[in-house]
């Protein structure tokens, strides 16, 4: 089963209210209005594209290591995924994807990072609850996420939900803003060249893991010229 098949049976389950979640109808309807309203804000065209140069950037790993997106580019071409937060399901899918598809990865000299606006213990929590063997990088502020395009606030009527709900942002990631980046894939070649990017504004969608390996062998061919 494809990544965005798995993501398409969850959120069929989540919308038809179905356990655990039990969810009310009025919640879906004010979800799907935030997402109608982010696609339509045309937010996700301004995002950095393919042959952009992707912005150099220094973010620590849950154990308060700093990993250099210039060293990591310094030994091969790398994956840099932007995901919401821990909290979130299709985020937790998406990783447990990225996972699958890391020794293909690293057989082709690439390197894969994911970030998250998340604080480290959510973080730490990320790499637990999905066994993952590459770095979750926390992203204070969104800082990094905004210089590729993807931060954006949250509208006043969905930040009240999430209270209801108790999905606490600011506690998530240690920033009062409730900022979240829009869920991104890139692949950067070695010269720091952005060689794939995908950008969606609905959340409930993401890019298959294989999606990426042309980037990947192209940037291959590149290095070896």
């Amino acid at each position: 089963m494809s990544l965005q098949d798995k993501l398409d049976a969850f959120k069929a389950d989540f919308q038809a209210g179905k356990p655990p979640y039990n969810v009310p109808r009025r919640v879906i309807e004010t979800m799907h209005r935030a997402t109608a309203e982010l696609i339509a804000s045309g937010a996700a065209a301004l995002a950095l594209k393919a042959g952009d140069k992707a912005p150099a950037f220094t973010l620590n790993d849950p154990d308060g290591k700093a990993v250099s997106s210039t060293a990591l580019l310094a030994e091969g071409p790398l994956v840099v995924s932007f995901y919401r937060g821990v909290w979130c399901p299709y985020c937790n899918m998406e990783l447990q994807a990225l996972q699958a598809a890391l020794p293909t990865f690293q057989s082709l000299g690439a390197s894969l990072v994911a970030i998250s606006p998340q604080t480290a213990p959510n973080s730490r929590k990320s790499v637990r609850q999905n066994a993952l063997g590459f770095p979750i990088l926390s992203d204070p502020r969104n800082d990094v996420a905004a210089t590729f395009g993807l931060r954006f606030a949250l509208p006043d009527y969905l930040i009240e939900l999430y209270k209801g709900l108790r999905n606490d942002l600011p506690a998530f990631n240690g920033d009062p803003s409730w900022t979240l980046p829009m869920p991104a894939r890139f692949v950067i070649g070695q010269d720091g060249t952005i060689l794939y990017a995908e950008v969606n504004p609905d959340y409930t969608r993401r890019p298959e893991p294989e999606d990426m390996l042309p980037a990947l062998r192209s940037a291959n061919r590149t290095a070896a010229a």
